[in-house]
């Protein structure tokens, strides 16, 4: 019976597998369409001065002090909670330590799993707390504060992912590496693709899905090229 059922488990690591092939070039051209965003958003000094200066503090923080596991596995963990949510899910117990936590859902699959990975909780945070409060009582005055907090918070995310990865993850083995990769890879890019343009006011959404569009079909007439040639 083990054997029964362990073969649908190959089956779909396989698939998840070839699907993660599938994604290298659409990863491909999320980097660029970034890059282009990137050199495009340039500009637009008064966000990514104050932005890098919040990233900079925290990685300051991030090397020079103990990292604060416990606030990154209870916003890890939450995340998890909150995607379980939003597919319909139930929460039923979430325990979070300084050394790893676990939350127990009655729903699951590869988005849930690996949210934590590619969703910056903090950073949503204040997002929200600053246009909540901006609709409010008008935060202009505070957008200096805000991008400052954001820089930091995204830069909390990245390093504290970077950092938990060079450990074996469970909801990375679950799903197979190369699927994982590809998806943590396409959530993060897709955070900053969709929010750079709002924040910097310098590039629209459609010239960024151009641009991601244009990459993809770039890197596949690439990979073509480098069939064996029908004689």
């Amino acid at each position: 019976m083990a054997a029964v059922i362990s073969f649908p488990c190959r089956v779909l690591k396989w698939f998840k597998f070839a699907l993660g092939l599938l994604l290298l070039p659409v990863c491909g051209g999320a980097a660029v369409a970034l890059w282009k965003l990137l050199l495009a958003s340039g500009r637009a000094d008064t966000t990514w001065v104050m932005m890098l200066a919040g990233a900079g503090c925290w990685v300051v923080i991030f090397f020079m002090l103990p990292k604060p596991m416990w606030i990154y596995v209870f916003g890890h963990e939450l995340t998890h909670a909150i995607w379980a949510w939003l597919f319909g899910g139930e929460v039923k117990r979430m325990k979070v330590t300084s050394k790893g936590g676990h939350v127990v859902v009655t729903k699951s699959n590869f988005l849930i799993a690996l949210a934590p990975y590619f969703f910056p909780l903090y950073a949503a945070l204040v997002l929200l707390v600053f246009v909540s409060g901006h609709l409010i009582w008008d935060w202009h005055s505070y957008l200096i504060a805000f991008h400052l907090f954001l820089g930091a918070t995204y830069a909390f995310h990245v390093t504290l992912t970077a950092y938990i990865l060079q450990t074996r993850q469970s909801d990375i083995t679950e799903h197979g590496y190369l699927f994982s990769a590809t998806i943590i890879f396409l959530g993060n890019a897709l955070v900053l693709l969709l929010g750079l343009p709002w924040l910097t006011a310098e590039t629209n959404l459609t010239t960024v899905l151009h641009w991601w569009w244009d990459g993809v079909m770039a890197l596949v007439q690439f990979g073509q090229g480098l069939l064996p040639q029908q004689p």
